[in-house]
């Protein structure tokens, strides 16, 4: 399928030679050169347009020669107008993989791509299969993690009494897991014969997954005022250490209403570093939602509440099937799959996100 550039986004294109052009005369401006900070801010934005500037210049270079070269082919000329069949093709081919290179380039970045990711994942609707399930989930993103070279640590977890998880926040730490994680967020749905299950019918459980960038101290100021700190003797599973000193730490952030709990460490510093990291994060999101201009926090919105029919995902066991409605085909190999190995689940949708986001890109332009 040939690609063709619509006008708007030619538009868009001859806007950003014009920005670049007027950086360039701002470099030797005495305004610029005077102000290193702006001398940086200059320089930053100058690198990042370059490469698509050189592309620009390239496209228009081919598509110069290749209707140079269509007009040779309708010549008298028979040795020429071959010759200049041969170049349309290749030119042809050369703008396509212009324009392809083009439209990655203009869709924006998220700047949040880089950063380390806190996921929480708890139990919905299915009880015990529920929480099973949740462990299942953490399983297969820390597999995920480890293929990847990643780190993960457990923040704060609360396990059922068959050995599941009500809920776990792990932090996972390596470069560019947000870009790959982000689009996990959501209603996860299983269907399979729980082992909580003696009479073999299949049960229909959910469990729901949130992916936040994780925060660091510079991304945003928390008010110590604006915190509200309880410590007391933690429950649950844990020793004799944790269970008999006030080592868990509940803080509620009072503007948002935003509330996390950390008691897994025996050491009370430990357990509020960890809950901050949290609720850090937490906020993050909240703030990027706001500035696009959405109605939700991010966390909210990623969640859901945890309803059969709010699905994102379906793992459905009997059939080896995974379905996922952002696509439009299914997957199989499940074992393998809650294995960690969801590269192909997760390149897929990165893509389809791309070409959505380009797609907007050319109606706004036009």
């Amino acid at each position: 399928m040939t690609e063709v550039l619509s006008a708007g986004l030619r538009r868009r294109l001859a806007g950003v030679e014009e920005r670049y052009e007027e950086l360039e005369r701002s470099v030797g401006d005495p305004a610029t050169t005077s102000d290193r900070n702006r001398i940086r801010e200059v320089g930053q934005e100058l690198s990042s347009l370059t490469p698509i500037v050189e592309t620009i210049r390239s496209l228009r270079d081919a598509e110069r020669r290749l209707a140079d070269a269509q007009q040779l082919t309708e010549g008298d000329d028979a040795d020429l107008r071959d010759l200049a069949q041969e170049e349309v093709a290749e030119l042809s081919t050369k703008t396509q993989e212009l324009i392809a290179r083009l439209r990655t380039q203009l869709v924006p970045r998220d700047p949040l791509d880089e950063k380390n990711v806190i996921v929480e994942i708890r139990a919905g609707e299915g009880g015990e299969e529920a929480a099973l399930f949740a462990s299942d989930l953490y399983r297969m993103y820390a597999r995920y993690a480890e293929r990847h070279r990643w780190r993960t640590e457990i923040l704060s977890q609360s396990q059922s009494e068959k050995g599941g998880f009500k809920e776990v926040i792990f932090k996972v730490s390596g470069r560019g897991s947000y870009s790959k994680l982000k689009f996990e967020s959501g209603v996860h749905r299983v269907q399979r014969v729980p082992a909580t299950e003696a009479q073999g019918r299949i049960h229909t459980s959910t469990a729901t997954v949130a992916v936040l960038p994780e925060a660091e101290e510079d991304d945003l100021v928390i008010n110590e005022d604006d915190l509200k700190i309880d410590v007391y003797r933690a429950g649950g599973h844990g020793g004799q250490g944790v269970n008999t000193t006030d080592s868990a730490v509940r803080i509620t952030h009072l503007p948002t209403g935003e509330v996390v709990i950390c008691q897994d460490e025996r050491s009370q510093l430990k357990n509020k570093t960890k809950a901050m990291a949290v609720l850090r994060s937490r906020l993050l999101a909240r703030a990027a939602e706001e500035r696009q201009e959405r109605e939700s926090s991010a966390r909210n919105a990623q969640i859901g509440r945890g309803e059969r029919s709010e699905k994102m995902r379906t793992y459905n066991f009997p059939q080896d099937r995974l379905t996922d409605r952002r696509l439009g085909y299914n997957l199989s190999n499940l074992d393998r799959r809650m294995d960690g190995d969801i590269d192909d689940l997760v390149d897929a949708l990165s893509e389809q996100d791309q070409a959505d986001r380009m797609s907007r890109l050319e109606e706004d332009g036009d």
